[in-house]
């Protein structure tokens, strides 16, 4: 990919896909903030991703957890993001391939992260009794919506199993891998001053979730979704690139 195909015909700052995700990101925001402050309701709950086990599970989770957000911050970077490369990409493939992309990102960084929890469970299960993992299974919601939790690997098999995951950040990174593939020589500021080429930067971060995921750095965020996100983007680019579907999906 050269440089000179960074701006394709009919490039958009804000393409259609885009710009409705940012409006749709949005609005799930304001919508947690209203439902919490006025009707006590947490739609995390709802449309959070919860393990497959967990009593508050629902198949749409796999696709509503990509609109929720658990903070100001984590919903503008997450945005910022999606627009600075996103925007790029969707000129460059097309709305409907652009979006197809962004979903299945999402997706497999769900899929990725619900493996992860798996193992996870039952490496805590493999060191309870039976009567402490049916403990877990029948008061675990209940104790944590007071606020606390069991003691050694019960806390552990609890906190695994009634966890919930929210946040575009698998497709957000997926969406940074296409654009280092894309175009690897383009230039990225890091916080806006450090320029580094597209491949290394996609790279460093990559690098960098495999680091965090692996000793359980910031433990509240889902690094191994991140990397999710990023390897379903990898495996979907290299289908088109060999079956050559580039071009079916232009508006």
């Amino acid at each position: 990919m050269t440089e000179e195909q960074f701006r394709p015909r009919g490039f958009n700052f804000l393409p259609p896909v885009v710009k409705n995700l940012l409006i749709i990101n949005g609005l799930f925001f304001l919508g947690t903030i209203t439902f919490d402050s006025v009707y006590h309701i947490e739609l995390a709950d709802y449309l959070g991703l919860h393990f497959f086990q967990s009593p508050l599970f629902k198949p749409w989770q796999y696709i509503t957890y990509l609109f929720m957000h658990g903070s100001m911050e984590h919903i503008f970077f997450n945005m910022l993001a999606l627009w600075m490369f996103g925007y790029v990409l969707e000129n460059h493939w097309g709305g409907k391939k652009f979006l197809f992309y962004y979903l299945i990102c999402g997706v497999g960084a769900a899929l990725i992260q619900t493996t992860v929890v798996f193992i996870s469970v039952n490496y805590y299960k493999s060191m309870l009794a039976p009567d402490q993992i049916q403990e877990v299974y029948e008061q675990g919601l209940s104790v944590l919506s007071q606020g606390k939790n069991f003691i050694g690997p019960a806390g552990g098999l609890n906190a695994e199993l009634n966890s919930v995951t929210v946040g575009a950040s698998g497709a957000v990174f997926g969406i940074l891998l296409a654009f280092g593939m894309l175009f690897p020589n383009q230039l990225v500021y890091i916080y806006f001053l450090i320029p580094l080429k597209a491949k290394w930067f996609v790279i460093f971060y990559g690098a960098l979730e495999l680091i965090f995921g692996v000793t359980n750095t910031q433990s509240n965020v889902a690094h191994f979704a991140h990397l999710g996100g990023m390897l379903f983007g990898f495996i979907l680019i290299q289908y088109w690139k060999k079956n050559n579907t580039h071009h079916n999906y232009y508006n």
